[in-house]
C-alpha cells in the first residue's frame, strides 16, 4: 500500500481554509491511506469553553463531508483529527473512506489544557480492517503510555496512525521504540507553526514521519514547513513478531508479573 503523512500548518479558527489547504496537500500525491494532524481543521491552542463550542463538530460535520469528497474522487481512505461535539465535546480521529464514516477514536490521554475542555475518550482503542491492512488509532499524547500501542498491537493492528500537535521533542524518537516493542508500523502526522493565544505560547516541532516493525524511519519531515510524504508499506510485515526463534514479542509477555 502507499501510505502518506500529511503535515499542516493551520491558523487557528480558519477551518475553511485550514482544510482546502489539507486536501491540496493530499492531492500532491497518490496514496491508499493519508494522516493528518490532530485538529487538524481548527488549531489547538483554544483560549476558552466558548471557543470549543463555536468550532466543534459533529462526526458527520462539514469537514467530513469534505474529506468524503476528497476519498470518493481519490478512492482512498483518511485520517484526520478534529474536536468533536457529541454528548460532550472530544478530541477526536476519525477514519473516513470512499463508502463514508469507517470510525471514531476519542483521545483517552489528555494533555495539557485539553482537560479544560475536552472529555476523556470513551471508546477504547479501535483497530479497524482495510482492504489493505489493519489499522488502529491513537492521538498525540497516548504515544508516552506503551500501554496505547500495546493495546492495539494485541488488538491485531498492523499499523498504529498517531494524528498529532507536538510541542514536547521526544515523540518522533519514541515512536522507534513503540514500533520496535510491538512490530508494527506507524504514521505521527504533526503539524508546524506557533499558536500564541490568551498568555499561552505553543511551538509544534513537526517531523512527522512512517516508521516500519524494525525501527527504521522511512520517511521523517523538518520541524517547520508543511509537507506530505508518501512510502509504499507491505503491512504484512508487522505479522512476524518473533525477535529470534527462541524469542516472541507478544507470546513472551507474562501479565501475572507486570503489576
Amino acid at each position: 500500500m502507499r501510505l502518506a503523512v500529511v503535515q499542516t500548518s493551520p491558523v487557528f479558527g480558519e477551518v475553511k481554509k485550514n482544510v482546502a489547504a489539507a486536501v491540496e496537500l493530499m492531492s500532491s500525491k497518490n496514496a491508499d491511506l493519508y494522516v493528518l494532524p490532530e485538529l487538524f481543521n481548527t488549531g489547538y491552542n483554544f483560549q476558552d469553553m466558548q471557543e470549543v463550542e463555536r468550532l466543534a463538530e459533529p462526526a458527520d460535520g462539514s469537514t467530513f463531508r469534505e474529506l468524503l469528497k476528497f476519498t470518493k474522487s481519490a478512492s482512498c481512505y483518511v485520517v484526520y483529527g478534529f474536536a468533536e461535539r457529541s454528548d460532550r465535546y472530544y478530541n477526536s480521529a476519525l477514519l473516513a473512506g470512499p463508502g463514508g464514516m469507517i470510525g471514531i477514536y476519542r483521545k483517552i490521554h489528555l494533555f495539557y489544557r485539553e482537560n479544560l475542555f475536552f472529555t476523556k475518550g470513551n471508546l477504547g482503542f479501535p483497530v479497524y480492517k482495510l482492504p489493505f491492512g489493519t489499522v488502529g488509532l491513537m492521538i498525540c499524547f497516548d504515544w508516552i503510555y506503551p500501554e496505547s500501542t500495546r493495546t492495539l498491537a494485541m488488538k491485531g493492528a498492523q499499523l498504529v496512525v498517531h494524528p498529532s500537535n507536538l510541542v514536547l521533542p521526544h515523540c518522533p524518537d519514541s515512536m522507534i521504540v513503540r514500533c520496535l516493542e510491538n512490530r508494527i508500523f506507524t504514521v505521527t502526522s504533526d503539524r508546524v507553526g506557533r499558536e500564541s493565544r490568551g498568555g499561552i505560547d505553543l511551538t509544534f516541532i513537526g517531523q512527522s514521519e512512517i516508521v516500519t516493525p524494525r525501527g527504521e524511519v522511512l520517511v521523517r519531515l523538518g520541524s517547520e514547513e508543511p509537507g506530505i510524504a508518501v512510502a509504499d508499506v507491505d503491512l504484512s510485515a508487522a505479522d512476524d513478531k518473533k525477535v529470534n526463534e527462541h524469542n516472541d514479542l507478544l507470546a513472551d509477555r507474562d501479565e501475572k508479573l507486570y503489576f
